[in-house]
């Protein structure tokens, strides 16, 4: 039995998950000062990966993140802006200058009006969460077409998968596109019947987030009930890029693949 599977364990808030220089926080979980040991910081299932013991939530709400990739959805239309719903407590300010296209003062309904769906990411998030949102940056853009499912946004690393596993292992059995956004949307385009083993399979991962050996099952569901055979690799998806902690890069792809097998 590896350590992910011998130490994963549901926690409370406070309770003691570990100690000793060697083994660091992560997501979910920080240092005493006075003792030195490490504590839960939420309710979450515990598990220790890669040097980091992490918390990862039950449930929750959508914490938007400096330079998080996520689909939103346009609430309402303003003379030099917009306001994108992104799954969050607030809605996201999206103004002209932060758009690939050159908008004229009170012209915006013309590129994008109420209830369009657009990929956007987060620039900036000040101390009390109130965010803007910016489509300038590569692949950033409009979505037409295809279904916009929801999951809990707590479940998406999950879904996406140590550098991309899962989610490419549902495309390589449907032949879908699919991009994946940090705040629980996930937005995906291909023929019908494709599309919905992809939402069944998307679906069964969120419902079964929390167990050990879901790889392993979903390949086996898939080889049941996928609509083509794997015949090479899946299509990429920049933007199922799974989120780590705050601080050194290669630390936070550590932190966040405890949840990823």
């Amino acid at each position: 039995m590896n350590e992910e599977t011998s130490e994963r364990r549901i926690v409370l808030p406070g309770e003691l998950i570990g100690e000793g220089a060697s083994l660091r926080p992560g997501q979910g979980a920080y240092r005493d000062r006075a003792d030195g040991r490490i504590y839960a910081s939420r309710v979450g299932v515990m598990g220790k990966h890669s040097g980091y013991v992490n918390v990862v939530p039950l449930s929750g709400v959508y914490d938007p993140q400096k330079d998080d990739l996520v689909i939103g959805i346009i609430s309402e239309v303003g003379q030099s802006n917009w306001l994108v719903n992104i799954n969050g407590i607030y809605p996201a300010p999206l103004h002209v200058n932060e758009v690939p296209w050159r908008v004229e003062f009170g012209e915006t309904s013309k590129y994008l009006n109420h209830g369009d769906a657009v990929l956007v990411k987060v620039f900036s998030v000040d101390e009390t969460k109130n965010v803007q949102v910016s489509m300038k940056d590569r692949n950033l853009r409009k979505l037409s077409g295809g279904q916009i499912i929801t999951v809990d946004p707590t479940k998406v690393p999950r879904v996406i998968g140590k550098s991309g596993s899962m989610i490419n292992l549902v495309k390589s059995y449907t032949d879908v596109w699919i991009f994946v956004g940090q705040n629980g949307r996930i937005w995906i385009s291909g023929g019908d019947a494709s599309m919905q083993v992809a939402i069944a399979a998307i679906a069964k991962i969120e419902s079964e987030a929390h167990t050990t050996g879901l790889t392993d099952r979903m390949k086996q569901w898939l080889e049941e009930h996928g609509t083509v055979k794997p015949a090479g690799d899946a299509k990429p998806d920049e933007f199922a890029a799974p989120r780590g902690n705050s601080g050194n890069a290669e630390e936070n792809k550590d932190a966040s693949e405890e949840t990823s097998e």
